[in-house]
């Protein structure tokens, strides 16, 4: 089970709740993955299908300084996973 509780901006509340989402139901190793695909995303390593809900977060990429606002809560399941091995 995923979810979140938190107050941020538009972004950040957005992907938030995109991720919780995306890694429902998912293992570890596979939300692993995921965090690490969508990360990638947001720095311009890797493309999401433009049909998946996530791509809608990629033009944030042109606002460098809003990149952190769109994987903050992905870092923080990612800490959480790390912290709980």
């Amino acid at each position: 089970d995923v979810k979140f509780e938190g107050r941020g901006c538009s972004i950040s509340q957005a992907s938030a709740s995109m991720m919780t989402e995306r890694l429902m139901s998912k293992s570890r190793e596979e939300a692993g993955a995921e965090i690490s695909r969508f990360k990638a995303m947001m720095v311009g390593e890797e493309e999401f299908p433009e049909m998946d809900d996530l791509a809608a977060l990629k033009g944030v990429i042109q606002y460098p300084s809003r990149i952190k606002c769109a994987i903050l809560a992905w870092t923080a399941f990612r800490q959480g996973l790390e912290g709980e091995k």
